[in-house]
């Protein structure tokens, strides 16, 4: 059974996402990869935030990916991201990826830390899924990426990176990291930079005393 049910589970878009759907506030993050202040807003709050008011329903948190043309590496990173979510190790993944960003972002050598972050069978079915995919990379590097996303048929990830970006170039994304909150399906406008948990925990508290 669980050999089908994972099967069935990897034909399934990736999973980027912590807690409840049903929480009354949801919060979507668009966020690069390979960019320092997305690192310091996952290290520093959303980091405390899972831990507490996603961990007690109260917050939805959504990642979605905004790779940047200027990051070298920021849109493989993102690959090796939805591989990952695809097996259900998307939360490993995404702190394997904020904490080592400083080694992997100066020699792209993401791979090995993607493998420290997860079990070796889940790693075997994540390096499966990116057939096709490292290769290309190189011509995402140049920043060519939505070019790369229609010339590489190779790589089974890139249209659930490329719908997130569509989704941030509406809202519009300006600058990475990019936040919009629901609460009670009433969207807030989005915001961005890094805020700390404290004042953001504040936020939320002033919310669902509504």
């Amino acid at each position: 059974v669980h050999a089908r049910a994972t099967a069935a589970q990897a034909a399934t878009a990736p999973v980027k996402t912590y807690g409840s759907s049903s929480a009354p506030i949801k919060m979507e993050v668009f966020s690069d990869y390979e960019c320092p202040s997305c690192r310091n807003l996952y290290e520093q709050t959303l980091r405390p935030m899972i831990a507490d008011y996603v961990a007690a329903g109260k917050v939805y948190l959504i990642h979605r990916d905004f790779p940047l043309p200027m990051h070298k590496y920021g849109y493989e990173a993102a690959r090796w991201a939805n591989a990952a979510a695809r097996v259900g190790q998307f939360e490993n993944v995404e702190a394997a990826l904020y904490d080592n960003q400083p080694a992997w972002s100066t020699d792209g050598n993401i791979e090995k830390f993607i493998a420290a972050a997860m079990p070796a069978g889940d790693f075997k079915r994540v390096q499966k899924l990116m057939e096709g995919c490292t290769q290309t990379s190189a011509v995402a590097e140049q920043g060519r990426i939505l070019n790369v996303a229609q010339a590489s048929n190779g790589c089974s990830l890139d249209p659930y990176i490329n719908e997130d970006r569509a989704l941030g170039t509406r809202i519009p994304v300006q600058a990475t990291p990019t936040y919009v909150i629901t609460y009670k399906g009433q969207r807030l406008p989005a915001g961005s930079g890094v805020v700390s948990w404290p004042i953001l925990k504040q936020f939320f508290d002033s919310l669902l005393r509504q």
